[in-house]
């Protein structure tokens, strides 16, 4: 199971939230470009980046600091928000992003998902974004009747590289991730899900390895307050 250090991007600088409350952003790092090379220099092999402003903008806000860290690191990128069309996909591709993260548009757009995925091969995902099991979009502010298990299912033969699965109930509350549903979620469709919110502690991390049926975790507020050691999270899981 691949660990995924994330990196929030707002105004600039590496934040967390709270549940998605852009009013309860806790600043990590004024340099997002040096907390991505700390996280390479643990031994990380993927970089999750958010450009929160973007998500709620529906355009790219915080590209400066984007690129700064894929100039500053070798570990492949994958980034999310505010990516709702297709020359944004190949602009963010072209600027070295190894994947780009299409949340909003997958449930608004769902034909855009898959045409990218045919143009990207391996580097178009999908954000699900959850609370209750109902999708929500647009940085978390609009809810949908969208159930995420039933949006999942739908891109089965999209051709789409994973589905990043956030319980936003669970996000930065360092509370424990949705493990019951992320794997569900998991096996219910045959595309890689990488678990996202909550992941407070190593035992968490070794909980969502335990199912099988998870391909990936993303931890952010655990990392930086010290909850988790990336090295030896990394060690636990290669082992």
């Amino acid at each position: 199971m691949i660990l995924y250090p994330a990196i929030d991007l707002k105004d600039g600088q590496a934040v967390r939230l709270v549940h998605g409350d852009m009013d309860k952003a806790t600043v990590f790092n004024d340099d997002p470009a040096a907390q991505a090379r700390a996280f390479e220099k643990a031994g990380c092999q993927w970089l999750h980046l958010v450009d929160l402003n973007g998500a709620f903008a529906g355009t790219p806000v915080n590209a400066a600091a984007v690129e700064a860290i894929v100039a500053a690191c070798k570990v492949p990128a994958q980034l999310g928000g505010g990516i709702r069309d297709m020359a944004t996909i190949e602009a963010w591709l072209s600027k070295g992003l190894a994947r780009v993260i299409l949340g909003t548009v997958a449930v608004e757009d769902p034909d855009l998902v898959r045409e990218a995925a045919r143009a990207f091969p391996g580097q178009v995902a999908v954000g699900i974004d959850a609370r209750g099991g109902k999708v929500a979009t647009k940085g978390w502010a609009t809810e949908t009747d969208v159930d995420a298990m039933d949006l999942a299912r739908s891109f089965e033969d999209a051709g789409v590289a994973a589905i990043i699965y956030t319980d936003i109930n669970r996000d930065g509350a360092m509370g424990g991730p949705n493990i019951p549903a992320t794997e569900a979620l998991a096996r219910a469709v045959s595309i890689p899900v990488i678990a996202s919110g909550g992941v407070a502690s190593l035992g968490d991390l070794q909980a969502l390895k335990a199912t099988g049926a998870i391909a990936g975790a993303i931890s952010g507020r655990a990392l930086y307050d010290g909850a988790i050691d990336l090295g030896v999270a990394l060690q636990a899981l290669a082992d």
